[in-house]
């Protein structure tokens, strides 16, 4: 019951709780404190809203940074993770695997707000020993969503 009402909701945040309880054929009052329980165990997390700022007269640019950094006794990444993921600007960070440790995604105002973010808070962190910037120039998909639709063939066709 869980996984269906959670891969409903992850699609659509939004949907009505008597509409949730009608697509997935349950009592309305079930599914709310199903809801409410995923909730307190920590299964869900927060509901989100997807904006498409190009689409907004707020300037904004996204960059993607992969860290490499030294991890630390008995506490391995978590600690480093930690601090990064308390700045603001910082939307995600995440462990991988490969030829970096961390793969921070943020939000800036402007190209040099993000340079700044990079030079003067997180390669000045301690177990921080080297970063690669990636600034994000056009989103084509985002947590299952498409934000550029597919353009029109406008073309003239012409029979010989």
């Amino acid at each position: 019951m869980r996984e269906k009402i959670l891969s409903v909701i992850e699609k659509d945040s939004r949907i009505d709780i008597k509409e949730l309880a009608v697509i997935l054929g349950m009592d309305e009052l079930a599914v709310a404190n199903e809801l409410k329980a995923m909730e307190e165990e920590g299964i869900i997390c927060g509901y989100h809203t997807l904006i498409d700022w190009e689409k907004t007269s707020i300037e904004s640019v996204g960059a993607i940074i992969e860290v490499r950094v030294t991890p630390q006794r008995g506490q391995g990444f978590d600690n480093i993770a930690e601090r990064i993921y308390q700045y603001p600007e910082v939307n995600s960070v995440y462990l991988i695997s490969g030829g970096f440790d961390l793969l921070v995604s943020l939000e800036g105002k402007s190209l040099k707000e993000i340079s700044l973010f990079v030079s003067d808070k997180l390669s000045t962190l301690e177990s921080v020993l080297s970063t690669s910037t990636h600034f994000i120039l056009k989103k084509y998909k985002e947590h299952g969503t498409v934000m550029a639709k597919p353009k029109t063939d406008e073309r003239e066709t012409f029979i010989l």
